[in-house]
């Protein structure tokens, strides 16, 4: 039934949406608010949520944050908020793309396409990747060292996962943010990726100054060596 949840509080946009999805073989259902959102969050299940940030009775942070707790449905922010604040927050939380308004539909579809094949491809993969000490549990996007849990955001998380699927092979910055957000956009760019790897590296490596598991390739980009070259 492919259904897709908008949540909009601004109804012609909404309907737009609505309207271009079905156009796409899509199913949707339309909430124009936090709380009715949030309570049809808890009874259905859907392959995609188009959420927008700013709502009559709450913003989509809280109720990306409280999807977050319970499933790990893709998430498509939709906000006239471009602030790099607000987007780096948002991907934080565990959105899966941004999109500000104004807006293409064509725009958007390919967005939504792009998020349901890059979460598909990772939940077809092995439940489990090993980088050193390090242990992924793809099934419940947990991720251990030493067999102790870290916790990492949600873009932390996409990150490591783009490198470690990719084990053994150089990745240029471009390849790295097109794996973790497939349209890059402005926002998530060379300077926001150089802090995710630093926020990364110091949650996993050993010592963040001298890394073993994601290293800089200059000139090239990043590349998480082959299980030979960590010891």
């Amino acid at each position: 039934m492919n259904p897709i949840l908008i949540v909009e509080d601004d109804k012609t946009i909404a309907l737009g949406i609505q309207y271009a999805l079905k156009q796409e073989g899509y199913n949707t259902t339309v909430c124009h608010d936090y709380q009715s959102a949030k309570e049809i969050i808890e009874n259905n299940n859907y392959i995609l949520i188009i959420l927008d940030i700013t709502l009559p009775d709450g913003n989509g942070f809280d109720l990306c944050n409280s999807i977050r707790t319970k499933k790990e449905t893709p998430v498509i922010f939709l906000t006239a908020c471009d602030d790099e604040v607000n987007v780096v927050m948002g991907l934080d939380m565990g959105a899966d793309d941004y999109i500000t308004k104004p807006f293409r539909v064509r725009e958007l579809i390919s967005r939504i396409k792009s998020v349901l094949r890059r979460y598909n491809k990772h939940h077809t993969n092995t439940s489990e990747i090993k980088i050193g000490n390090i242990t992924i549990n793809t099934k419940e996007a947990k991720v251990k060292k030493d067999n102790e849990d870290i916790i990492l955001t949600a873009m932390e998380y996409k990150l490591l996962l783009t490198l470690a699927n990719n084990e053994g092979q150089i990745l240029t910055r471009n390849q790295i943010l097109e794996g973790i957000w497939d349209v890059a956009g402005d926002f998530v760019n060379d300077n926001t990726l150089t802090v995710y790897i630093k926020r990364l590296r110091e949650k996993i490596e050993e010592d963040p100054q001298n890394p073993k598991i994601i290293k800089t390739i200059r000139g090239l980009g990043y590349k998480v060596g082959g299980k030979d070259e960590l010891h």
